[in-house]
């Protein structure tokens, strides 16, 4: 089963909101859904909202093809439904670069996108889980956060993918997932696909997985990213960086697992990423919140990055941006 999918004229995901109760495919017909969906984090994960951003695009043509100025600002209402993730506005981008060629032109670019996440998937579970042997040896056990598998991704995932393909390698050690504040994606989500894929984990609170990389129970803390920036800084959902932090001190690798199409080029660090504020609401009653959805990781921290065509290894001196 896929993510997000075109079927019948629509758009069809997975709704993550109802998760792990109830499996269920939501149907979108408008842009006006499509961004609510995607506000409200029933379709999320940096690769999913770039198939989302270039499907939003297919359905603004499919409503509007003949009003430019409708057409327009539904392409626009796409691109900023999300301002943090890079792969949204890339994907919705892509896709109205073909709108000169009307509705099919569109949608044939759409699916070549959701293609192209497909097959990078696999090949980040690839580079991701020899990796991880090389740094760690057999059986590692890993601490992850956020959610970064299918659900994120069409199929297969990215750091979720990595681990996964360990476990068909009959080579991973225990898992820890952080349940990952403030809509406890890792409680709801990434446990729902461990338990899925068989993989023995534990839920941790996100405070712990400092702690208990101190405590010599984690050997490697690899999690995915909403934006990689062009000196290596990366974006990803609160409390990244919290455990890279731990990460560093207790010695272990800190391995984010990210497509190429996350790295942008055109941001220089992550201090130059907005960062999006959610509600306090989704976390509190009553009171006032702060409740930032992403975090920056600096560079410094980060161990390798692992994309869907190339390995860098930050540690050892090498850029994400060409020299």
């Amino acid at each position: 089963m896929r993510t997000i999918d075109w079927a019948d004229g629509a758009v069809e995901i997975i709704d993550q909101t109802l998760l792990p109760g109830r499996l269920e495919v939501r149907r979108i017909t408008t842009v006006e859904e499509l961004v609510a969906a995607i506000r409200e984090l029933a379709v999320r994960g940096a690769p999913a909202l770039g198939v989302a951003g270039a499907y939003g695009v297919a359905l603004a043509a499919k409503q509007h093809g003949g009003d430019a100025e409708r057409l327009d600002a539904a392409v626009r209402l796409v691109t900023t439904a999300r301002p943090t993730a890079v792969n949204l506005a890339r994907g919705a981008a892509r896709a109205a670069s073909r709108l000169p060629g009307g509705f099919d032109a569109v949608l044939a670019e759409a699916d070549a996108l959701r293609d192209e996440e497909i097959a990078a998937s696999a090949a980040m579970a690839a580079r991701g889980a020899d990796l991880l042997t090389e740094l760690c040896g057999n059986s590692p056990r890993v601490l992850t956060h956020c959610n970064t598998g299918a659900l994120a991704a069409v199929v297969g995932g990215t750091a979720l993918g990595v681990v996964a393909e360990l476990q068909r390698r009959d080579t991973l050690g225990p898992v820890i997932a952080s349940e990952t504040r403030p809509l406890l994606q890792g409680a709801r989500l990434t446990a729902w696909e461990l338990g899925r894929l068989g993989v023995d984990f534990r839920v941790a609170v996100d405070s712990a997985g400092p702690f208990l990389m101190a405590r010599g129970e984690v050997d490697v803390v690899v999690l995915g990213a909403d934006r990689i920036c062009a000196n290596g800084d990366t974006v990803n959902k609160v409390g990244t960086y919290s455990h890279a932090l731990g990460a560093r001190r207790a010695g272990i690798p800190f391995v984010v697992v990210a497509p190429e199409s996350t790295v942008d080029l055109d941001t220089a660090t992550g201090a130059d990423v907005e960062i999006e504020d959610r509600a306090g609401a989704e976390v509190v009653t009553g009171v006032p919140a702060v409740n930032p959805a992403f975090d920056v990781t600096p560079h410094d921290l980060v161990t390798a990055i692992v994309t869907d065509r190339r390995v860098i290894r930050l540690d050892l001196g090498e850029r994400v941006a060409p020299r």
